[in-house]
């Protein structure tokens, strides 16, 4: 891979910003929902909010342009991942009375939705095994592992990539690697395992953040916009799981815990994500002119 230009520095900044402001406006998007609509108008919301997702993402996939397709793709998925996912255990949740966890002092430290999520975790087996026997990504990790499991293999494996559509690629990447660090998490915060105060829940935290800075310089050196956006992907989530510990551990304030709170902040960053997208698609729209 090619060093450092401006060009790629920028694309590669610019991508990370892109995804990482999705994390706490998909937090807020949620709380905000909670606060103004009623249980029955919530889950219609929800549920709308997750077929125009759905929507998003195939018709993602008949666009032209690789830039255009990978946004259809990411912005399609938070829908989709907000709507039908969290939402989902929000209902269910709520119908069977599952109780939040709650502190000393009488906080909600994790809500009931989240505890229930680590149920999910014999499906997400499932995928790991597809992505790790079945298909050939560009995750650098499952490449690794494909190396390592088949080098001696007598039985011949066939690992092919997935048809390349950026914006099902995006969907199916973006919704597994949120839904793969929802897992460790939770699985990190319960006592019965760790608990959120354990040494090992705090080296993953630190292991995360040094996995997020090796691939933050892997992606400042990639100059093309589709390609950094779904490397932003990981790179974000990556990141955002150090920031999720540090939270829970009340390092910082979480302004997207609390909204309503910091609507300046959160509407600066909502309008940072809006003109960032636009103007890509913007200059996405007159390269295509001048290809033609």
């Amino acid at each position: 891979m090619s060093n450092i230009t401006k060009k790629s520095f920028l694309v590669g900044s610019l991508s990370f910003v892109i995804v990482l402001f999705t994390m706490p406006l998909g937090h807020a998007l949620m709380i905000l929902m909670e606060h103004f609509l009623t249980r029955q108008q919530l889950y219609y919301s929800a549920f709308g909010m997750g077929v125009i997702g759905l929507i998003l993402t195939i018709l993602g996939m008949f666009i032209n342009g690789d830039t255009r397709q990978t946004l259809a793709g990411l912005f399609g998925s938070l829908l989709f991942w907000t709507g039908w996912i969290e939402f989902t255990y929000v209902y269910f949740a709520h119908r069977l009375g599952v109780q939040p966890q709650i502190d000393a002092m009488g906080n909600i430290i994790t809500k009931p939705e989240y505890l229930m999520l680590p149920s999910s975790v014999g499906f997400w087996v499932i995928f790991m095994l597809l992505y790790l026997f079945s298909i050939k990504s560009g995750c650098s990790f499952f490449t690794y592992l494909q190396k390592i499991f088949f080098r001696k293999s007598k039985t011949r494996f066939e690992v092919r990539p997935i048809a390349h559509n950026a914006s099902i690629v995006t969907f199916i990447e973006m919704n597994t690697i949120l839904w793969t660090s929802y897992l460790l998490l939770m699985f990190a915060y319960d006592d019965h395992f760790l608990g959120d105060r354990h040494p090992v829940t705090i080296g993953i935290a630190i292991a995360c953040l040094i996995g997020s800075i090796f691939m933050m310089a892997r992606l400042l050196k990639i100059s093309s916009w589709g390609y950094a956006i779904r490397y932003a992907i990981p790179t974000v989530i990556v990141f955002w799981t150090f920031i999720e510990v540090l939270g829970r551990h009340d390092v910082f304030k979480e302004i997207w815990v609390h909204p309503l709170h910091y609507k300046m902040e959160m509407f600066g960053i909502l309008i940072a994500l809006v003109v960032t997208v636009v103007g890509l698609l913007i200059k996405s729209s007159h390269r295509k002119r001048h290809e033609k």
